[in-house]
């Protein structure tokens, strides 16, 4: 059984092969990307067993990305299939599935026509997921489709963390509720954590902060969400790269009335022009921040103070709504890579149980591990992401059932 995970985003196209039968027996055959679509200076790469190819594309869109990508699967030099043919199931990262999928399905005109309708809520995400599973299904239309959504682990917060304090009309007849994100990312972290501390996952209050461009922080009960920073949209919650995280809904009404910001002007500064760059002035970058915050340079250094502050809140908010903590994870880009950042969300937290060890931090590298101190009454760990994998788990578990229940997976 071959799977082909396809994570089609606004400006890049993440892809990975696996090979395996049982779903927790999954080995990777390839993986790569289509970065900087639409740039001249795009690039496609695959990495597999005894190969690391990476070659210039000239302002690819979609199309020609996703293309590219299949070209180079079936390469009699670089690749690991010979034909479209050979992929069993193709699983996609789907992003917004509102709070009508909350499990992952089979793709088919009604499921489109069901993200069709979440674009509202994810305009810069669900378009380009529907593009890659359109142009995927033409690719290798024998292959059996599977949308895998991040909004679907969250559908287990209860009503006092999921509504907001707006007229019930709105959330009835418009959808108009924090649905969260990342969904795929915690839904792996969870079980990893799990496995990496010996807990019983349905016993224990989790705090995961997913820490990448885009942030989540998620509060995980006894093996179920009860609360996550993003809202209906991505743009709540902690200070991200780009996206402002949580703002004053005045501040828009703001910029409208007396800026004379247009809608589409407001929601690109809000979505790509705030956040670490728009405090910092230069860049989203945390290494960069981080360096010029050391440099002397203020803006810098005020935007990674407002960073660790915001997450610190985060974190302090969803222990008093578990009513305690049993472990605190990061992942994510930054949160697998900056010791800098794990050390200063952990400075002063040690109320809560949460003693970070020094070194254990300093030498976290490439393996999942535990970064608390003997004496910490809580755990800390640091747990590398695999949305790839989780999605071809996801995506092979529901073709075993289908096929379990002889309704016709070939």
């Amino acid at each position: 059984m071959k799977i082909l995970v396809i994570n089609c985003g606004s400006s890049s196209i993440k892809y990975r092969v696996f090979q395996g039968k049982k779903v927790k027996c999954l080995n990777t055959l390839a993986k790569g990307a289509v970065l900087g679509l639409g740039s001249p200076d795009a690039t496609l790469s695959l990495q597999s067993p005894g190969h690391n190819f990476i070659q210039k594309l000239d302002r690819p869109d979609h199309d020609r990305g996703l293309g590219a990508i299949m070209a180079l699967l079936i390469h009699k030099k670089q690749g690991v299939i010979q034909d479209p043919s050979q992929i069993d199931l193709v699983g996609h990262r789907t992003v917004h599935g509102g709070d009508r999928f909350t499990h992952a399905v089979f793709v088919d005109q009604e499921v489109i026509k069901g993200m069709e309708k979440y674009i509202p809520l994810a305009p810069v995400h669900n378009p380009a997921n529907l593009a890659g599973i359109r142009l995927t299904k033409k690719l290798i239309p024998n292959a059996l489709h599977v949308a895998v959504f991040d909004t679907a682990f969250h559908q287990t917060m209860p009503p006092q963390a999921y509504m907001y304090g707006l007229p019930h009309s709105l959330y009835e007849n418009q959808g108009i509720r924090k649905y969260g994100f990342h969904g795929t990312s915690c839904r792996y972290v969870a079980a990893q954590a799990a496995r990496l501390t010996g807990q019983d996952a349905a016993r224990n209050k989790l705090i995961i902060c997913h820490l990448g461009n885009g942030v989540t922080v998620a509060a995980v009960k006894n093996g179920c969400s009860v609360d996550t920073s993003m809202g209906m949209s991505p743009l709540e919650g902690a200070m991200m790269g780009t996206r402002c995280g949580d703002l004053d809904p005045g501040v828009v009404l703001y910029l409208q009335r007396e800026m004379n910001l247009t809608l589409g002007q407001v929601e690109k500064m809000l979505n790509q022009e705030s956040g670490l760059l728009g405090v910092s002035g230069h860049s989203n970058d945390m290494e960069k921040i981080i360096a010029r915050a050391q440099n002397g340079d203020n803006r810098s250094r005020i935007a990674l103070e407002m960073f660790i502050y915001r997450l610190k809140k985060y974190i302090g908010a969803y222990a008093a709504a578990m009513g305690g903590i049993d472990l605190l994870v990061f992942t994510g880009g930054m949160g697998e890579n900056s010791p800098l950042i794990r050390q200063r969300v952990l400075s002063g937290m040690e109320f809560l149980g949460l003693d970070l060890d020094l070194s254990r931090n300093q030498g976290a590298g490439a393996q999942d591990c535990l970064l608390n101190s003997d004496s910490s009454s809580a755990d800390v760990a640091l747990i590398h992401t695999n949305e790839e994998l989780m999605i071809a788990r996801e995506t092979l578990s529901l073709a075993m059932d289908c096929s379990d229940k002889k309704k016709g997976i070939k």
